[in-house]
């Protein structure tokens, strides 16, 4: 009794973070203009996929978990099945978008605000919905993901009070190909392609920028100066934050689902009667659960848009971001303050265009165009290059004047 009573508690606290979580990520971007963003759409489909989960599906399956027999029918039980797979099915194949998303972001600069439109996002998530369906409600329903073809937990024949997902081998096959393994090849392959994008564009920073210190003289008291140090570690902690934050996303995705589709792969290809009955097989589905809870973690905190965001939601302030762009001091006068701020922009630069979209609705799309376009200019040895950062702007005179190095 007092380990379902723990087990209970653990499962009911994985269910409110999962909800909180996700609710939080859709008020920061309802509340904050800067978040309303055409990439953060997937953002937020993500998020309200999760939210639905842990509403929809969670609370059912730790019923399950803690009651072995199932008191709500056989109409019902097929229908939390079907909403299980279809959620599950529909925030794995959302990821796969964001992925793709970032990869046409950073590979294709100059062509991503004529491809990524607001229609074409939509098309995106209604087929990753209609894809779901169609790989839960349908089969479920109609019968066709069991080994006789009749449908699960109904008839004379199925077990009393019980709540079964029986498994066939094409059934299996499908589902596993379309919604897990595909998707994991696809996402595996674009991130580490923006990855070696990221080393390469840091290798053309450094090869562009090296080592340099500036004093900057304040116009009010010329008798000080701030030393802004631009430096060849800068770039490198951003190109290293980037890739933890990379390994970190594709981590946690393999690491929650990967058991979870090899088990079902092999059952499904047993076509084993009742996997609930295998012990391995609630340890597996819950940490397939897991990858909701920490969504909101991944694909929002490692913004710092977002982040700002949580800390104002849950301080009960609306987010504000007044001003700080349009106080961006000249290069001529640079407070502590400033600098610090530039210090913090060009070591989240890397990560934040890579994997998500953090500035205003006009110039969300053109920020990363510009910083692309500023970077092919290094490439092709222009006199001057200009690298704009997320939240602060640095030139470099690459002509051997005072500020060059």
């Amino acid at each position: 009794m007092l380990s379902q009573v723990m087990l209970g508690i653990l499962l009911t606290l994985f269910i409110l973070l999962t909800i909180s979580g996700n609710v939080l990520v859709c008020l920061a971007v309802c509340a904050s203009r800067r978040l309303r963003c055409l990439t953060n759409c997937f953002i937020v489909s993500l998020a309200v996929t999760d939210l639905l989960l842990g509403l929809l599906v969670l609370p059912f399956s730790a019923l399950l978990q803690l009651n072995d027999e199932w008191p709500l029918g056989p109409a019902f039980c097929n229908f939390y099945i079907s909403m299980d797979v279809m959620l599950c099915t529909a925030s794995i194949l959302t990821l796969l978008a964001i992925s793709v998303d970032r990869y046409l972001a950073v590979t294709m600069p100059l062509r991503y605000a004529s491809l990524v439109l607001p229609w074409r996002v939509a098309v995106a998530m209604a087929s990753v919905w209609t894809i779901s369906v169609a790989v839960s409600f349908l089969p479920i329903q109609m019968g066709w993901n069991t080994v006789n073809g009749t449908v699960q937990n109904q008839g004379p024949w199925a077990p009393e009070r019980k709540c079964r997902f029986e498994l066939n081998r094409p059934y299996v096959l499908t589902d596993s190909l379309l919604t897990f393994y595909l998707p994991l090849v696809a996402m595996c392959w674009t991130y580490l392609r923006i990855l070696r994008i990221a080393r390469t564009q840091a290798k053309r920073i450094i090869s562009a920028r090296p080592t340099c210190i500036t004093s900057y003289k304040s116009r009010n008291n010329p008798s000080t100066s701030t030393t802004v140090v631009s430096s060849v570690t800068a770039v490198a902690l951003r190109e290293h934050k980037a890739t933890v934050t990379l390994a970190a996303v594709i981590g946690a995705f393999v690491v929650c689902w990967l058991p979870y589709f090899i088990l079902f792969t092999v059952l499904g290809l047993k076509e084993h009667p009742d996997p609930s009955t295998v012990p391995e097989y609630p340890i597996v589905m819950w940490l397939g659960y897991a990858n909701s809870a920490l969504n909101p973690i991944l694909y929002g905190a490692i913004n710092r848009d977002f982040r700002s965001a949580y800390t104002h939601l849950l301080r009960c302030r609306c987010p504000t971001y007044s001003g700080w762009m349009s106080r961006q001091p000249s290069p001529t006068v640079t407070t502590g303050k400033a600098v610090k701020g530039l210090k913090c922009a060009a070591r989240d630069q890397l990560t934040e265009v890579t994997l998500l979209c953090g500035h205003t609705p006009s110039t969300c799309r053109a920020g990363q165009t510009e910083q692309n376009l500023m970077l092919q200019e290094m490439n092709s040895r222009t006199a001057t290059a200009t690298i704009q950062f997320a939240n602060g702007t640095a030139v470099t005179d690459v002509n051997g004047n005072e500020r060059s190095c």
